[in-house]
């Protein structure tokens, strides 16, 4: 296995600190659409830090599955958007 380097370790911290703040908006959120941009910014945090795990642990699994959790996670957001308009299914 590859040692992690140091830049991989400040991009995993920062990563780390957007989701605390995601969080936090989530929890603090004001509205349902606030906490819903929260939930969809973690999703992309996910997302984001899939791909450099797998460019710290120089495996495609990692990305394939990011490209898959990105559908899904877009999929959602808009069943979940069309849901606060009010509208049906």
């Amino acid at each position: 296995m590859i040692e992690l380097a140091t830049e991989y370790f400040v991009v995993l911290v920062i990563l780390l600190l957007a989701v605390v703040m995601a969080v936090i908006r989530i929890i603090l959120g004001p509205t349902a659409p606030d906490r819903v941009v929260g939930l969809d910014t973690i999703n992309t945090i996910v997302i984001v830090s899939m791909v450099v795990f797998g460019a710290i642990y120089e495996q495609v699994i990692y990305i394939d599955v990011a490209i898959v959790y990105a559908l899904l996670s877009y999929i959602s957001t808009l069943y979940i958007a069309k849901y606060l308009q009010g509208g049906e299914y």
